[in-house]
């Protein structure tokens, strides 16, 4: 073994140089970092070691903003394919369906071109998107011809992480290796890879909220919304009173979303996927279900600035959901 230091080392080094000699990457140093993890030019060890003592001292909003320059000048993006709202679902949902696909599916028949991407079988016990897409009709985009001709097909999108960038797959899937989440996570939810103006994501931990927003100030998203959601999806929860980080015109605004309903709806005793097209074809009627996608769509009208007020864009959700074409999936 050559006594010459790995290019690499420097970037575990500045992370890992004990309390009082570390500090956080500059966003040039983590998109140079990010580079070379992406290109293959990092030792197994050294990516494991760079990624825990990324999740032990929390990522910064300049490194994950370098993160996400690095993963975007990797990606081939068609240029003229342009969405209005980027809809990010990493988490997968584990006690409850994911509502907040209907509230998707509602705001797309209404007009708004919609790309969804997230991954799948990170986490054991969780249902996600793509793994209920056939129920709908739809499918999961292999290549941007696929997402182009979804978007003209339904307004609506869903791409992998698989598609977007592999290599960060293969990271995302060390989850049960390592026993940890890691700021792939993270950075996966603001790539935004169609630079669509409006962005909507999901957290479980809401001490990550505030530093979504924050990057997505330094990568110049002006209009975005995280919220505190249903497993860490950008689900509202119409039980609950629900954190909102906001990013908009430029200005962070942190807000809560009032409960729906007062008190806590009990849970299903077993979830069925297909329980979704159910209740979009009017065949079932759901309670929290509805109540969720509701909230979580007055939410995605406020965001792209079809209305201001939140009683206004709960009137609007309400009455896009109830002009839907049932017979469409």
């Amino acid at each position: 073994m050559s006594d010459n230091e790995h290019p690499f080392a420097q970037y575990v080094r500045i992370l890992g140089k004990g309390k009082n000699g570390s500090r956080s990457l500059t966003t040039v140093e983590s998109k140079e970092a990010m580079t070379m993890i992406l290109e293959g030019q990092v030792r197994p060890e050294q990516l494991g070691a760079f990624l825990m003592l990324l999740r032990v001292k929390e990522e910064s909003p300049e490194e994950l903003c370098g993160f996400v320059q690095a993963v975007r000048e990797q990606m081939t993006v068609p240029d003229d394919l342009r969405v209005e709202l980027d809809w990010s679902t990493y988490a997968g949902k584990r006690n409850r369906l994911p509502w907040f696909f209907l509230s998707a599916l509602a705001l797309a028949s209404d007009g708004v071109s919609i790309l969804m991407h997230g991954a799948r079988g990170h986490t054991t016990g969780r249902v996600y998107i793509e793994d209920l897409l056939h129920l709908f009709g739809l499918k999961a985009a292999k290549n941007w011809l696929d997402a182009e001709l979804e978007l003209k097909h339904c307004n609506l999108a869903y791409v992998s992480i698989d598609m977007l960038n592999p290599e960060l797959s293969e990271i995302i899937n060390l989850r049960p290796i390592l026993g940890l989440r890691s700021p792939v996570h993270t950075l996966c939810r603001l790539l935004n890879p169609l630079d669509a103006p409006y962005r909507i994501d999901g957290v479980f931990h809401p001490a990550y909220a505030p530093m979504h927003q924050k990057t997505a100030k330094l990568l110049g998203q002006n209009n975005s919304v995280t919220v505190k959601g249903d497993g860490g999806e950008a689900e509202i929860k119409p039980d609950s009173d629900c954190s909102l980080q906001w990013v908009r015109n430029g200005e962070y605004v942190d807000d809560i979303w009032p409960r729906r309903f007062q008190q806590r709806l009990v849970k299903d005793k077993q979830i069925d996927t297909r329980d979704l097209l159910r209740l979009w074809r009017g065949e079932i009627d759901h309670e929290y279900g509805t109540g969720a996608l509701l909230e979580t769509l007055a939410v995605s009208l406020k965001l792209i600035g079809r209305v201001e007020q939140s009683d206004a864009a709960n009137k609007m959700a309400l009455d896009i959901w109830e002009a839907r074409d049932k017979t469409l999936y």
